[in-house]
């Protein structure tokens, strides 16, 4: 067997967090490669943490987003729309913790509110609205096993 086609065990896999109460948070050390010239974090690769902490946060409830794939019809989440109030700048080095709560589903809508923490300190703020939709792009209820997972998060 080629390298490549190893699967990869559980313990390979990177962490996913944890959760606390409603809350899952994920932490991140900001490497050379997410920051611009300086050192500091380049803006647009905040959305990369968020991403990633958000789908940790589905994957660590039981939410897969390959299973979701898998359905008939296919689904996927997208991000409709996003808030964002930077703060404060993170540099190479840091420890970051993204904070994510899942605070509603309105039928194909998810409601997310997420906060980048450093040592305690709020750096950034974000509000999302995600929906879930077909292949075609069009809205979709989100299935029902997966809002029941999600239930014991929801506000």
């Amino acid at each position: 067997m080629k390298p490549e086609d190893a699967a990869i065990s559980d313990r390979d896999r990177p962490p996913l967090g944890y959760f606390e109460g409603r809350e899952h948070r994920f932490p991140i050390r900001v490497f050379y490669e997410d920051t611009d010239f300086s050192g500091v974090v380049y803006y647009a690769n905040y959305l990369r943490f968020l991403e990633r902490a958000r789908s940790s946060f589905f994957r660590l409830a039981g939410i897969g987003h390959a299973e979701l794939l898998e359905r008939d019809p296919p689904l996927a989440f997208v991000i409709r729309k996003i808030n964002l109030d930077y703060r404060s700048s993170a540099r190479i080095d840091d420890v970051l913790s993204v904070v994510t709560t899942y605070d509603s589903f309105k039928g194909a809508r998810l409601l997310v509110s997420q906060r980048i923490e450093r040592a305690g300190q709020v750096i950034l703020t974000a509000d999302s609205e995600a929906a879930c939709i077909d292949l075609t792009g069009r809205p979709r209820r989100a299935p029902k096993e997966m809002v029941e997972k999600l239930r014991p998060y929801l506000k």
